[in-house]
């Protein structure tokens, strides 16, 4: 008899925790449920971005180098538009987008973004490099989200604005994917959702697509080009890619050594939508090969 009750018993708290269990488990689900009905938040927040037409000046700008750029830099470029570093290995490139950017100062001269002289790198001016700087440990979203974090943006908004951008760089449905799961394209695209994620003035980019292969490169400088588009952003970038060059800046700044100095500053007025069999794409990429002295002069004799 005492072992009937016992199990009798048994039988009753097994009963009552079963039921308690799926009490507890329809009660997440109804939170679930809950949670799921709740309006997503929306990206509201903007930066405080530079007023005025003209952006970007330098005052004879003279910058120390192992081949210095000794001939005093002198451009300007408005909002929006679009620049090209363009030259040799060690003639100064990254030395002289580095100093645009406050990473380093000049040896004489200045740099003014909005007319404000540049002393120091500044939140809203973001610099992306050519080794993406992910954090491995945190998810796409949480990479992304970094900078916004840092500016004290509210957590459902920094959210909602990386859920905006990793959708503007083709990354949606990868948000809870971590770097190394990535290839390297998809890794760089990361970076420039991060990098646009906090709204910046300039955004400066030190040969960002270098170490990526061919097709996926000339990928990555379509989508680039549309993005700054869209976005209105102030692009400042360093490339050894005369193709590229063409394909993404307005002006392609030329740099040549012994002296270092700047060569010539290319226009190049083609317009959003660029093809690069296009005749007009081809003539401006000839003419930057003819200011390296790259174009072979040919004499071509027509004979009747």
């Amino acid at each position: 008899e005492l072992k009937d009750f016992v199990a009798r018993n048994k039988a009753r708290v097994s009963t009552r925790n079963m039921a308690m269990s799926r009490q507890k488990k329809l009660d997440k689900m109804d939170i679930i449920e809950l949670d799921r009905e709740k309006p997503k938040p929306e990206f509201h927040f903007k930066t405080a971005r530079t007023s005025g037409k003209m952006i970007f000046e330098t005052n004879d700008l003279v910058i120390g180098y192992d081949e210095p750029l000794s001939k005093p830099l002198n451009f300007s470029m408005e909002r929006g538009q679009k620049i090209a570093l363009v030259g040799t290995n060690g003639i100064g490139k990254t030395t002289l987008l580095n100093t645009l950017a406050g990473f380093e100062h000049p040896d004489e001269g200045q740099v003014l973004i909005g007319g404000e002289k540049v002393k120091d790198p500044v939140p809203n001016r973001v610099t992306i490099f050519q080794h993406y700087g992910l954090l491995p440990w945190q998810t796409v979203e949480k990479n992304v989200m970094l900078g916004l974090l840092a500016k004290k943006i509210p957590k459902e908004q920094a959210r909602a604005a990386a859920a905006k951008y990793i959708d503007l760089v083709g990354l949606a449905g990868f948000e809870h994917v971590r770097p190394a799961q990535l290839s390297g394209g998809m890794q760089q695209r990361v970076s420039i959702a991060r990098g646009l994620a906090v709204q910046p003035d300039v955004l400066f980019m030190d040969e960002p697509f270098a170490a990526l292969d061919a097709i996926t490169r000339l990928k990555m400088q379509d989508d680039i080009h549309r993005i700054a588009e869209e976005e209105g952003v102030t692009v400042v970038f360093v490339t050894h890619d005369i193709e590229e060059a063409v394909a993404l800046a307005d002006r392609i700044v030329v740099l040549t050594p012994n002296p270092g100095r700047v060569k010539e500053i290319i226009k190049v007025e083609l317009g959003p939508d660029r093809l690069r069999t296009a005749d007009d794409f081809l003539a401006v990429r000839d003419h930057v090969f003819d200011v390296f002295g790259m174009k072979p002069n040919w004499n071509v004799e027509y004979v009747i």
